[in-house]
């Protein structure tokens, strides 16, 4: 039987106003496009400089110069637009936006070389070198993002002109790469045009772009690899310096997709590969290459994902290590590697209708993505550590990576437009539907229109999830229409996986025993009119690591719902490595409404180290430590450094009380 997948509501369906996620969702339309946009212009004093738009009008012949910045800068203003037309279709039509955006999309049509070519570093710098160097050279990356803006784009506005430029440019694509002997049998060193082509499929309806996809995903890994081959090449020019050495394993070229068996490589390119090959596995009904999704998935997620949802441990390469290696002060995490996981968890989710990957993607989401961007949208964190002392995040050591400030932009500026657009388009990542059921995967509050069972449905959802664990839905059939008793369509509602304790009251009245399949209880055959409450116990309760995460052994963390807590010194002094928290002790819980935007905040009982002994200022002797008792205050980890600067930990050495 063909497995037939979920999909998302249209954004254009989903209005959102929730007390947690609106501080963030208006940011996007009112400060982080504009500030976004001043930067790909270089027009912010003391950020690094973009060089993106200028790339494009010397690509376009309007002014003179020499290309700048990184060989994918293209990217930066692709994921600018797609956040530009997410917003169009969650917000509303905004005439100066949209025309900045038309503006944007004809200059990179003016970019575009005669016969459909596009990327303005190899238009300029290398114009003889197109394809020479798809280890390094980010060709076919860049050509994805701006696929998936373009179809972002016509799904907000209706309007061709952008679809139509990267279809010229796809045509050039499937033309010259395929499995054809007169084909270029290479694949993509960053994968990224994968899940574009599948994007660019299901809209357009060309198979080509799907059979394309699918050749890339096919390719990697058989054989002799493709990179080393390419190195011998006569006009093959390196480009990264990094890359000496390069290890097949970094982008998943090592084996053939269905025969890898752990996350492997730069984190960003394993999710964005993973993600298509999600993608390819529905749109073929390949149960072989789901299965290998579901195995990738469950080894990353168990064994080498940070509690916060963050990915890639190693700071050299950007890349994942070996199962349990977690280190805290020094990880990578990157957000667009935590970005792509809940793209990959949200497909495989739509896929299998299993709660748990929702689980992976709330975490995700409500943790390391939202940590990658200050409250006031004007700075960014391309790193997430787990841990920060600022005095020895210095350059030229092995800590250069970890900034314990958020930085107005970086020269390599994935990140930053990255999260734009998935700000901008939470809506996708709420709900899942068929024609029978509507399943509602984030407790956001929103508003919503669906049609279920061919009856229209207008769905509210009230939740104050993230404070008392409360969340009221109504679902009301469409005025006018009477649905008949057993008739009506279906509501999933998601239970997380954390949840150890809830009630579930529909029309005032509760349901007893309920039964859940795969994480989601089933509300079957809505009414006309049908008042949904769910009382969700949500507290502060302590998380251990597996034995085997040498970084965290003694130590804890503590959670409250998708909400990772921390440590900062702005509440607990300096120092935090000389705390311990005692687990015996209840947490005490404070709504704060001015803290950090409105937070819940937890009081933790515990001991610190004093500096008894050591008024010298010895570096070693022999007085033991002497600890005193102290309060803790631990704010959501997504929140931290919006204060001043200072350190931060997640995890917290445990008092042993024996």
């Amino acid at each position: 039987m063909e497995k037939v997948r979920l999909k998302s509501v249209p954004l254009k369906s989903v209005h959102i106003h929730d007390g947690f996620w609106d501080k963030y969702i208006r940011l996007v339309k009112d400060v982080i496009l504009p500030y976004q946009w001043d930067t790909l212009n270089d027009r912010v004093e003391d950020a690094e400089p973009s060089h993106c738009i200028q790339n494009f009008r010397i690509a376009a012949g309007e002014e003179s110069g020499t290309f700048q910045g990184a060989v994918f800068q293209d990217t930066d203003v692709a994921k600018w637009l797609e956040a530009v037309a997410f917003t169009l279709a969650s917000s509303g039509r905004d005439e100066k936006l949209e025309r900045l955006a038309d503006e944007t999309i004809a200059l990179i049509g003016r970019a575009q070389c005669e016969d459909g070519y596009l990327n303005t570093y190899y238009t300029i710098q290398e114009p003889d070198r197109r394809w020479t160097n798809l280890k390094e050279g980010h060709e076919l990356y860049t050509a994805g993002h701006m696929i998936e803006a373009a179809v972002a784009y016509y799904e907000a506005t209706g309007k061709k002109e952008f679809l139509n430029i990267v279809s010229r440019f796809a045509d050039v694509i499937c033309e010259k790469f395929g499995k054809e002997e007169k084909q270029c049998h290479g694949y993509p060193g960053h994968p990224e045009i994968e899940l574009a082509l599948v994007k660019l499929y299901r809209i357009t309806g060309n198979r080509k772009y799907l059979d394309t996809a699918k050749f890339f995903v096919d390719a990697r890994g058989q054989g002799t690899n493709y990179f080393e081959l390419e190195e011998k090449g006569e006009r093959y020019k390196p480009i990264f310096p990094e890359f000496a050495g390069y290890q097949p394993e970094y982008s998943q070229s090592h084996l053939p997709v269905r025969q890898q068996k752990t996350a492997e490589g730069h984190a960003v390119r394993a999710v964005y590969l993973y993600s298509a090959m999600a993608d390819l596995a529905y749109e073929y009904q390949d149960e072989e290459l789901e299965k290998a999704c579901e195995t990738l998935w469950n080894n990353m997620v168990q064994k080498r994902m940070y509690i916060t949802g963050g990915i890639g441990s190693s700071g050299l390469l950007e890349r994942f290590t070996t199962d349990y290696d977690l280190p805290n002060d020094r990880n990578y995490s990157e957000s667009c590697a935590s970005i792509g996981l809940a793209m990959f968890g949200k497909r495989m989710g739509d896929m299998t209708r299993d709660a748990a990957y929702a689980d992976i993607v709330e975490k995700a989401l409500y943790n390391t993505v939202l940590a990658g961007i200050a409250m006031d949208g004007k700075s960014f964190f391309y790193v997430n550590p787990l841990e920060v002392w600022p005095d020895n995040c210095m350059e030229r050591t092995s800590l250069e990576h970890v900034k314990p400030v958020r930085q107005k932009w970086f020269g390599v500026a994935c990140c930053p437009p990255n999260i734009a657009r998935t700000l901008a388009s939470l809506g996708q990542y709420i709900y899942s539907q068929n024609q029978e059921s509507l399943y509602l995967n984030l407790y956001v509050s929103n508003e919503t229109e669906v049609v279920l069972k061919g009856k229209t449905y207008r769905i509210k959802v009230n939740s104050s999830f993230l404070t008392d664990g409360s969340v009221n839905i109504l679902a009301e059939g469409e005025k006018g229409s009477e649905i008949q008793e057993g008739a009506g369509g279906n509501l999933a509602l998601r239970i997380p996986g954390y949840v150890r304790e809830f009630k579930i009251y529909r029309n005032k009245k509760q349901t007893e025993n309920p039964v859940l399949q795969k994480g989601y209880l089933i509300l079957e055959n809505l009414g006309d009119r049908e008042e949904i409450t769910i009382e969700f116990q949500i507290k502060s309760h302590f998380v251990w690591a597996n034995p085997q995460v040498r970084a965290d052994e003694g130590k804890v963390a503590l959670m409250r719902g998708p909400l990772v807590y921390c440590l900062e010194e702005t509440d607990n002094g300096s120092n935090l490595s000389s705390l311990y928290v005692d687990t015996e002790a209840e947490p005490e819980e404070q709504y704060e409404p001015e803290l950090l935007g409105g937070v819940v905040s937890v009081k933790l009982r515990g001991k610190r180290i004093t500096m008894k002994g050591w008024e010298d200022g010895s570096l070693y002797n022999e007085a033991k430590p002497v600890l005193e008792d102290t309060v803790l205050k631990a704010v959501p980890y997504c929140n931290w450094g919006n204060r001043r600067t200072g350190e931060m930990t997640v995890w917290i050495k445990e008092l042993i009380n024996h």
